[in-house]
């Protein structure tokens, strides 16, 4: 069977909470403290993943990881004690964190045809920089070695050291004719703000991670791009360069601010990939502030049966006036991106993640991964019907450390793995 793009998104754990644990992430922080809707936020993406699905799409899905973590609050003191201030506080929530149903940062993917040994690469990201999410790899890294069990087809690596933060495919593009044709991998990383004149957020994607990422992938140093981020728009509130920018095969659809060298890196991108069609948002159409309030750029550039690309937004983009106003215009304009698909995933937007964050994007034979990562209409509705008996309604952010909580977490994560087939990773 030929190469595909699958995306893989992750289903939304059962202790979906806003804590506000992302320094840098606006929506995140915004929300804070607010009640949280763990069944819903679930049934929507699911609803994303059907969505894309019927458009004619593979699409897989990532189970949640075991929440509360344990092994963490054991490894700080915490296990059965009542944290006595907010730093504490703030712990015992990163043990509880859903954050890794946005499996945009659960690594970087290489398919198989920019890679030395034909094999597609996936380098588990290591999540450094923020504490909440330093701890997801290990448990991701075993989900990734079930899903793409095959050597023969997958290589799956370990994070990169942790000195070097990377945070997977949030900060990394692929360029292409097509999606199973040799590609440019472009890799975006930012300056600490010590190196930019200050800022109040900090830069997450180190360049010697992403350049570690792309030597244990075997790329083709001369289709390896690596490129600076913007400190603007990392100070506006772009933790990630897909809050910024997007691409899919040729396209690359990106906002006039979102790197620090724009015109260099446009004309990179065309040394290497001569058929590149970049669309570049100005800042007079849509500003900073709109695109990281609409997640404009946080979709999915997509490849529709037929070969027209469509971009999977969030509601918030679409009702956004003067993000409408920009979309009726690159509409009617006939360029590359045909239709415009609004989804809703309202409870992942007020946490910090729209569309793009929820998936990870392969390239790869469907027939060479394990089918119970793998999608239909039955396998949706299966998880659907999990969901709604086991995921709790409401979430308030005192019932953070209860013990009933904690069980019944741990239940809905044991009922889905049961239904899924997947009691491995129990």
């Amino acid at each position: 069977m030929p190469l595909v793009e699958i995306n893989f998104d992750g289903l939304v754990g059962p202790s979906h909470n806003y804590a506000g644990l992302s320094l840098g992430n606006l929506a995140s922080a915004s929300h804070g403290g607010d009640p949280s809707y763990p069944r819903a936020a679930a049934l929507q993406g699911l609803g994303k993943m059907r969505h894309n699905l019927n458009l004619g799409l593979a699409q897989g899905f990532f189970a949640p990881l075991p929440r509360p973590n344990g092994a963490f609050l054991d490894a700080l003191g915490l296990s059965g004690v009542e944290p006595a201030g907010e730093a504490e506080r703030r712990l015992r929530a990163a043990a509880w964190s859903a954050s890794a149903m946005w499996t945009a940062n659960a690594a970087t993917v290489s398919p198989a045809p920019d890679t030395a040994d034909g094999r597609c690469h996936l380098t588990a990201a290591n999540l450094v920089t923020m504490p909440h999410r330093s701890q997801e790899w290990p448990d991701t890294v075993r989900q990734l070695r079930l899903a793409f069990a095959d050597t023969a087809h997958f290589a799956v690596h370990d994070a990169v050291p942790a000195c070097f933060g990377d945070e997977g495919a949030a900060n990394h593009m692929r360029m292409a004719a097509h999606h199973a044709a040799p590609g440019l991998e472009i890799f975006v990383y930012g300056r600490h703000t010590k190196d930019t004149g200050g800022g109040a957020f900090p830069a997450r994607q180190h360049e010697q991670a992403s350049r570690a990422v792309a030597r244990l992938h075997g790329l083709n140093p001369a289709q390896a791009l690596f490129v600076e981020q913007s400190a603007e728009a990392i100070a506006a509130g772009a933790f990630h360069n897909d809050v910024v920018a997007v691409a899919n095969e040729r396209v690359l659809f990106t906002h006039e601010l979102a790197f620090a060298d724009p015109e260099g890196t446009y004309a990179a991108i065309r040394a290497a990939q001569p058929e590149a069609e970049i669309v570049v948002v100005p800042a007079s159409a849509v500003s900073l502030a709109d695109a990281i309030a609409s997640y404009l750029f946080n979709g999915q550039v997509l490849t529709l049966p037929g070969g027209a690309m469509g971009l999977v937004i969030p509601l918030e983009a679409w009702e956004h006036p003067r993000v409408r106003a920009y979309l009726d215009g690159l509409l009617a304009s006939n360029g590359p991106i045909r239709k415009v698909l609004p989804v809703d995933v309202r409870q992942s937007m007020a946490n910090g993640g729209g569309p793009a964050c929820l998936r990870l994007r392969v390239v790869a034979d469907p027939a060479a991964i394990d089918p119970r990562f793998l999608l239909d209409e039955a396998r949706i509705a299966l998880l659907e019907s999990v969901v709604a008996a086991h995921w709790p309604e409401q979430i308030d952010p005192t019932d953070i450390g209860s013990a009933a909580l904690a069980r019944s977490v741990q239940a809905a994560r044991a009922a889905v793995l049961e239904a899924a087939g997947l009691t491995e990773l129990a």
